[in-house]
């Protein structure tokens, strides 16, 4: 079996166009449960979707609802609605996990799909039509004037703006689902998952520099000075590659300060 952090970094880090999101997310929940057979639901989401009888994408949304998938009301922040294999076997998730089950199903059945990350309230968008949009957490679908009064619902403190409704691309999808996971772990001061769960962030392109002064920071909390020193200086590494600065600098003697710790 293909060690999943390295399968991982080979798919996020290759063209984005051949990412795919349920592998993706499989692989973000192996490192949560060690020993996960990622294949094994990727041909669960095949056999779902191959009893899929309307290949549009009304129908994948329909059938989503029909196979009783559907937002967990009840428990929002389990960790669990944001791992794919837990999201497949309870039917239970949060709105990027459970838009993420359709655009993996309308890919199968070849309707091409995209995710909205509008902000607060992940959707989903037919691709080829820009007013036809779904929210299967809620279990509804909508145009776009009923995704600004779910936004006005949502974030009730910030104005709508049409930019909220373009597509998002996958390793926008994968770093929002990992950023959520980040939010979790934090909240539950779990420092053994947010250490991986940062580890992936900092793999992903696109994921800011300084982030990974929160994983040396993470691991140090951790006791893993070796392994928070060895972070900063990647960090001083990216940092000098993308011109230098004050970055750099403290993170070297960062790095100094936590192999002194060793000693």
């Amino acid at each position: 079996m293909i060690d999943p952090t390295l399968r991982f970094h080979a798919l996020v880090q290759g063209p984005e166009d051949d990412i795919r999101l349920d592998e993706a997310a499989l692989l973000i929940a192996a490192h949560a449960e060690p020993g996960l057979d990622v294949d094994r639901w990727l041909t669960v989401l095949d056999d779902l979707a191959a009893r899929c009888d309307d290949p549009s994408f009304a129908g994948v949304v329909q059938h989503v609802r029909r196979e009783g998938f559907t937002g967990n009301q009840d428990d929002y922040y389990d960790a669990r609605n944001s791992y794919l294999n837990h999201v497949i076997e309870r039917r239970r998730g949060i709105p990027i996990t459970l838009c993420l089950v359709v655009i993996e199903m309308a890919r199968r059945v070849g309707v091409p799909a995209v995710g909205i990350g509008m902000p607060g309230h992940f959707l989903v968008r037919d691709a080829r039509d820009m007013d036809a949009f779904a929210d299967p957490f809620n279990g509804v679908s909508l145009d776009r004037a009923g995704c600004e009064r779910l936004f006005s619902a949502v974030q009730p403190q910030l104005s709508f703006d049409d930019a909220y409704l373009a597509p998002v691309g996958r390793l926008a999808i994968v770093t929002r689902l990992l950023a959520n996971l980040k939010g979790i772990h934090l909240a539950r001061r779990d420092r053994d998952a947010l250490i991986w769960v940062l580890g992936l962030r900092v793999a992903t392109p696109g994921t800011p520099a300084e982030e990974r002064r929160e994983l040396a920071s993470a691991f140090a909390a951790n006791g893993q000075f070796l392994e928070a020193a060895s972070t900063l200086d990647e960090l001083a590494d990216v940092a000098r590659v993308a011109g230098g600065g004050p970055l750099v600098d403290e993170a070297e003697s960062g790095a100094i300060r936590l192999r002194a710790r060793l000693n």
